[in-house]
């Protein structure tokens, strides 16, 4: 490999010969204008930077949606809008988030396990309703299956409306996620978040079974 590169890189050309000029009247192509959701990301970054030193990470908490939430969250994430290249990533675990990403209404079923995944956040925490569902319920607010939304339930910091919302949307509304922030750390140090039940949380649970499978003398045969 180095003796094909080498000659090249005497020369100053990667290509081995030098670039063809363009013929008279063609113009040198001019780089695009940058979108919205370039220009949204740079302002993303630098409140990351300030906020968050540097990433941001949030896990995404389907509440009953009909996934086409979903959709336009996993499009954020494509080579067009790569949001992670600004510093915020989707997690798989909630003990690693920053925030919530809510979708769907909070169907009654579900209900437990939003709270369960809520008290599994580290505080300070954001708490972001995506989509039209999560924000009131929906087109299905009136049913008995589901909450009204996630503000139901729990105290919700940024509203993303729409049907499903746009990924430009979302990263626009993420901007406003920073006076929630201060407004929910204020709360979460007045109210601090309840224990998980061990009954209802397993490595708890696994850890009381241990101490009292092992504690105890074994009676001798």
């Amino acid at each position: 490999m180095w003796e094909i590169l080498r000659r090249p890189l005497q020369r100053g050309s990667l290509a081995g010969e030098p670039a063809t000029t363009l013929p008279a009247g063609i113009a040198h192509a001019t780089r695009a204008a940058e979108s919205e959701h370039e220009l949204l990301g740079e302002a993303l970054r630098e409140e990351v930077r300030k906020l968050f030193r540097g990433s941001l990470k949030l896990r995404h908490l389907d509440a009953g949606s009909c996934n086409a939430c979903e959709s336009e969250l996993l499009a954020m994430l494509n080579p067009f809008y790569d949001l992670q290249r600004f510093g915020i990533d989707v997690v798989a675990s909630p003990r690693h988030a920053d925030g919530l990403l809510l979708t769907g209404p909070v169907t009654r079923h579900l209900e437990e396990a939003v709270r369960l995944t809520d008290e599994a956040t580290p505080r300070p925490r954001l708490l972001i309703a995506v989509g039209d569902c999560a924000c009131d319920g929906g087109f299905c607010r009136e049913s008995f299956a589901v909450h009204r939304g996630g503000q139901a339930l729990l105290p919700v910091d940024v509203k993303i409306p729409g049907c499903p919302p746009t990924p430009t949307a979302i990263m626009r509304a993420a901007r406003r996620a920073r006076s929630g922030r201060g407004a929910r750390a204020q709360r979460t140090r007045l109210n601090p978040p309840r224990r998980p039940r061990s009954g209802r949380y397993f490595p708890f649970a696994i850890s009381r079974w241990r101490a009292s499978r092992f504690s105890s003398p074994r009676p001798r045969a």
